[in-house]
């Protein structure tokens, strides 16, 4: 028997079915119609799991387009998501810090993942993943060359976090002679800055677990650690996160039945 979670974000839908031991998943650009690009990725995945629609006991969907799947047992927000799926992948985790295309959040979490407070920012492109998309684009780089990229080189002070403004920054800092890689390393501060105050609101302890797409920046988590002065953990399913609690939470639900 099967449990499926699903996690619609605003730049990829993220489907994990998990059947006991066995866990399977998909990722891919939501696109224009986050409930279609769901549907079409369970199916994809039930295929490649032997698994039918009469297997799936219990099935969540989380993030920011599950308002659009229909075909979901229940709904369960994005926060408490990670929260559980978090502590999953790096036990004995105090906080859970998630930069997603559109937002980013600092949740505090027990020991058993549910959520003890958590900080939002949501307003604007500051510190997302978009934000970085934007900053790639200036730089001529595709955001993946980010992980690395600034790997031993020093940084520059980079002052915006403004997605419009931050990018007239970045290219007058490469007309003064500034090297990419100091740029990107600067961009890393900043956003790590960004996230430290918001995460020093929650007192969030020393064991911090970082999740999202973006979390695959190595050379983020390491400005993360320094700014937290924590230890920083980017599991290797980090981008699965949501998806993978929205199901923890939806195997809970049947195991109380």
């Amino acid at each position: 028997m099967a449990i499926v979670g699903i996690d619609v974000g605003s730049v990829a839908t993220k489907v994990v079915i998990m059947e006991g031991e066995k866990l399977f998943h998909d990722v891919r650009p939501t696109g224009w119609s986050p409930r279609e690009t769901a549907r079409r990725s369970l199916d994809d995945l039930m295929a490649e799991a032997r698994c039918r629609e009469e297997d799936i006991l219990y099935s969540v969907g989380t993030g920011y387009g599950r308002v659009s799947l229909p075909f979901v047992s229940k709904t369960v927000t994005e926060i408490s998501c990670h929260a559980r799926g978090g502590v999953y992948l790096v036990p004995g985790t105090s906080a859970i810090i998630d930069i997603g295309g559109q937002d980013s959040k600092v949740i505090k979490v027990d020991p058993e993942g549910k959520v003890l407070d958590f900080v939002m920012n949501d307003r604007c492109a500051a510190g997302t993943g978009r934000f970085l998309q934007v900053m790639a684009a200036a730089l001529g780089l595709d955001v993946t060359d980010f992980s690395v990229l600034g790997e031993g080189k020093p940084s520059v002070q980079v002052n915006s976090m403004c997605a419009v403004f931050a990018e007239s920054e970045v290219v007058g800092l490469l007309a003064a002679g500034c090297s990419k890689e100091e740029i990107i390393n600067g961009l890393h501060d900043s956003i790590a800055r960004r996230m430290a105050a918001m995460a020093h609101r929650l007192n969030i302890g020393d064991r911090v677990t970082f999740t999202g797409g973006v979390a695959k920046n190595e050379g983020l988590r390491k400005a993360l650690e320094k700014a937290l002065q924590a230890e920083v953990l980017a599991p290797e399913l980090c981008h699965l996160t949501g998806a993978l609690g929205a199901a923890l939470i939806g195997r809970e639900r049947v195991g109380r039945h």
